[in-house]
């Protein structure tokens, strides 16, 4: 259970300079903007979101608060502004209780919609993990967000979190996905029955992300959720090994599939997604492709992307639940939060290049700690 999705230093060469001030940025020409960062970024979130805003800046949300969510903003990705809370959530009159947990804001039509997951306070069975997916809005980036609704999208029989969103503009349809959480969620595997010849668990709880199609208003869903990825259940399956490392190493009796983020490039679409445990060294990126944004998704075989560097001489660990950034440029980033042997039991938001080759193989050049430049 993520009980508090939480960054230690972004650099230039003259040195970081960190400003918890108003909500704004300074401006820059065409020519100025490259930007010398060193991971990790000065902002202490989990479960980064980096919106690139028609205003021209970036700005970071994530979870961080019991209440709610803040954010942060720049106009370089060096110099950060603290927003504040923009986000306030738990009051009695409010749909939901706690436990907020991975924002991701769209820009849509001049307005600033904010998906979220919490606690649901409807839980007339006393369920220890109850949260849905809710959707806030604001007339700016830096909020405040109020509820669109004071009610979860959808409310279906089992806790879900980690909403992302697919507009397919081309389409004139907007997609949801998610993950269903691992609780009160065995699932029978040869992982399963190899923990359980081990004596190390009696059962393995599994989390699922699925797709959905979701009501232009956001009000709701379009038929019925399609279940997209799931844990492998044989032990020689190629993905197996990498998404069972949190109970092969007796750390959680549950294998996630979570932090789901879809994009697509020419014809394809590359949904990528976390595995392991959120809190562990072993948490770890794949990806999979599809010619549908409802799938049937193929895991890809270069899995994992990113994960920890620790067993080759590195300092970072618990890489994951991470989005795509496109810059101006063209080029993409891929945006995460990891941990540092350090500080292990903080996380701390990361950059680093993504690219897809030729052939359709995306590759993170990641997880580092060395200086990069980038093209604001």
């Amino acid at each position: 259970m993520k009980f508090t999705k939480k960054i230690v230093f972004l650099t230039t060469v003259v040195g970081s300079l960190l400003a918890f001030a108003s909500c704004g940025g300074k401006s820059t020409t065409e020519a100025e903007r490259i930007s010398e960062i060193s991971n990790p970024l000065p902002i202490k979130f989990g479960d980064p979101f980096l919106l690139h805003s028609s205003d021209g800046k970036y700005y970071m949300y994530g979870t961080s608060l019991n209440d709610g969510f803040e954010a942060y903003v720049s106009s370089d990705l060096v110099r950060w502004e603290r927003c504040g809370q923009v986000y306030k959530g738990g009051s009695e009159k409010q749909w939901n209780v706690d436990c907020f947990w991975a924002p991701e804001v769209y820009e849509r039509n001049g307005k600033f919609y904010m998906f979220y997951s919490a606690n649901y306070r409807n839980n007339p069975t006393n369920e220890g993990e109850n949260f849905k997916i809710g959707v806030a809005v604001a007339d700016s980036a830096a909020g405040p967000f109020t509820d669109l609704y004071n009610e979860p999208i959808f409310n279906p029989e089992y806790p879900i979190i980690d909403a992302n969103v697919y507009f397919d503009d081309a389409a004139g349809k907007v997609y949801l996905y998610y993950s269903r959480c691992c609780y009160k969620h065995p699932v029978e595997s040869e992982i399963a029955t190899k923990a359980k010849l081990d004596g190390d668990f009696d059962k393995i709880e599994e989390s699922w992300v699925y797709g959905v199609e979701l009501k232009k208003d956001f009000s709701g869903v379009i038929g019925e959720p399609v279940l997209l990825l799931a844990p492998p259940t044989k032990l020689d399956d190629k993905q197996a090994e990498w998404e069972s490392r949190s109970v092969m190493h007796k750390e959680e009796g549950r294998r996630w599939t979570e932090g789901s983020y879809i994009f697509k490039d020419k014809d394809t679409y590359y949904i990528m997604y976390s595995a392991n445990s959120y809190q562990g060294a072993y948490y770890a990126v794949g990806y999979a492709t599809s010619k549908n944004p409802l799938g049937p998704f193929v895991k890809a075989d270069n899995n994992p992307v990113l994960q920890e560097n620790m067993s080759k001489g590195g300092m970072v660990m618990g890489t994951g639940h991470n989005m795509v950034l496109s810059m101006p440029d063209g080029q993409r980033y891929c945006v995460y939060h990891g941990r540092l042997s350090n500080n292990p039991g903080e996380r701390v938001v990361m950059i680093n290049k993504l690219n897809i080759t030729e052939t359709g193989r995306l590759e993170v050049e990641g997880p580092t700690t060395i200086m990069q430049k980038i093209k604001y």
